[in-house]
């Protein structure tokens, strides 16, 4: 039997590192984006990046889905050189404002299954296998009876739903999320990250989110990567509240409040 290298950054067979990045910078016109980047993303991660605006947060994303290329270090994807790596489908993206569809004249089912496309590629046709994945996409995300309405009409809650269907449909095996609940009243927020905590605990996808909303990612990720260019911190959630890392991170002193049940049904106005 064919023996499996390790990764020697953390011990780890290679089949359990999908993304590895290492000694990464990015520059545009003569301005350092990202420094020295070095980054594990693992089977069954569920990891959130914090920073400061302008600290290279969704940069790093692009670089992950290789549409920048580093001015240094190296970037490999499934254990394959990102240059070299042909199968796109198995990382999937809900970039910022995904849920802002517009007036686009589109229903739900149309939506999601555009994601499936990833998979199936442009020139074939959907089989019964297609349109049985983006069933369970929209079935995963509770929207399976909305296939029939223009996303135009539905609430902000519900459009991103459709975009993380749209993104699970072609069945990725890493989710990457840019703010995905910028927008979004409080319950709805809550019930968003709760359905990324279950993609991750019961489907095994690994995801990573990136976010300024500190207090809603630290009770649910299982890691906290603190960027400001550099990677200043990496480990779990409350090893970085407790030592001060996010004061040090945006400069400033932070405080993260604790949000209970009764506050988020008081905040969004609604009734459980």
């Amino acid at each position: 039997m064919r023996q499996l290298k390790s990764d020697p950054r953390e011990g780890l067979s290679m089949a359990d590192t999908l993304v590895s990045l290492d000694g990464v910078n990015i520059s545009f016109n003569g301005s350092n984006v990202l420094e020295d980047v070095h980054l594990r993303i693992r089977r069954g991660d569920f990891m959130a990046i914090l920073g400061p605006n302008g600290a290279g947060k969704t940069t790093l994303l692009k670089v992950i889905l290789g549409l920048y290329k580093p001015t240094a270090g190296t970037v490999r994807l499934f254990g394959v050189e990102s240059a070299h790596f042909r199968e796109r489908y198995r990382i999937g993206y809900v970039p910022q404002k995904a849920g802002s569809f517009g007036d686009f004249p589109a229903t739900v089912w149309e939506v999601v299954a555009a994601g499936r496309i990833a998979r199936a590629g442009l020139w074939r046709r959907f089989d019964r296998s297609d349109r049985e994945k983006i069933k369970e996409a929209l079935a995963v995300l509770g929207i399976e009876n909305l296939v029939r309405r223009p996303v135009r009409a539905l609430s902000g809650g519900q459009r991103q739903r459709v975009a993380i269907a749209r993104a699970l449909a072609a069945e990725p095996e890493l989710l990457l999320l840019d703010e995905a609940a910028e927008g979004l009243d409080v319950a709805s927020e809550e019930a968003f990250y709760g359905l990324l905590e279950r993609l991750n605990r019961e489907r095994g996808v690994s995801i990573v989110l990136v976010t300024h909303d500190i207090g809603a990612v630290s009770r649910r990720v299982k890691k906290v990567i603190c960027l400001n260019r550099r990677i200043v911190f990496a480990g779990p959630p409350q090893e970085c509240l407790e030592n001060g890392k996010l004061s040090l991170l945006y400069g400033m002193p932070v405080f993260v409040p604790a949000r209970t049940e009764r506050q988020i049904r008081k905040m969004s106005g609604r009734r459980r």
